[in-house]
């Protein structure tokens, strides 16, 4: 890959954004790219949790590079420019998708689809300076836009998602603590380090149950009510008692 860099350790992976000229921003090969490698982690048992991170730009990813892609979408026929649209947004799909637990690890600025990132991430870790916006609505697009309007209210609560999409006001560090969005704040030299911590205790817990338990919290946030959420639990735990006694 050219737009970011992938290495594995002891069933880790790690994954920077690598556009560092362009602060991380998205263009076509970079959507490409990315949708490749999430398609790859799909049935990939040989990673078992991914730490994504913004490498040495200046923040984590300033969203679609307005220089470039953005122009290009906005000139396309509509059915195109519709597809390059769901292209980028079904990303969010797939980081869902694949088993393992992402890490993100944010520090500067995360706007567009640099805070959808780490909204689909499963963990976030943020440095001091990590700042989140939904900046559609700034370029005169709807402020709902790279699943925003389905990740920040389950993250944060209806209320204070409706001010960040209407406004594209920034959200710093100490807010996405107070308001549940982060895992943990430290410095930015410790946000590799804090992810390493996680994904390791992750990696001393059945694998199975790791990918059940990520498959679970997220089917369950959109069940109908308590009963279905215990029936996908009781599933599960019957499956993994069955695989234990199997072993």
């Amino acid at each position: 890959m050219e737009f970011f860099k992938f290495s594995t350790e002891d069933r880790i992976g790690y994954l920077t954004l690598n556009r560092n000229d362009k602060y991380n921003a998205f263009h076509e090969p970079m959507v490409k790219e990315f949708k490749q490698f999430l398609e790859e982690r799909q049935y990939d048992d040989s990673v078992g949790v991914i730490i994504l991170e913004g490498g040495d730009a200046k923040g984590f990813c300033a969203g679609l590079d307005m220089d470039e892609y953005a122009p290009a979408i906005f000139s396309m026929p509509p059915l195109k420019s519709y597809n390059a649209q769901a292209e980028m947004s079904r990303l969010f799909v797939a980081m869902r998708r694949i088993p393992q637990p992402i890490i993100c690890c944010v520090h500067g600025a995360a706007a567009g689809i640099g805070f959808s990132l780490a909204m689909a991430s499963d963990i976030r870790i943020l440095a001091d300076d990590a700042r989140f916006s939904a900046a559609y609505i700034k370029i005169g697009l709807g402020g709902a836009d790279m699943a925003s309007s389905y990740f920040l209210p389950r993250l944060i609560g209806s209320g204070r998602a409706y001010e960040f999409l209407l406004t594209g006001n920034w959200m710093s560090a100490d807010e996405a603590m107070n308001l549940g969005f982060g895992s943990r704040k430290v410095p930015k030299a410790e946000l590799i380090p804090t992810a390493e911590k996680l994904a390791k205790t992750m990696m001393e817990r059945n694998p199975m149950g790791i990918q059940m338990t990520k498959e679970a919290i997220n089917a369950n946030i959109d069940v109908s009510g308590m009963e279905a959420a215990l029936q996908l639990e009781d599933r599960n735990q019957m499956m993994m008692s069955y695989t234990f006694k199997m072993a």
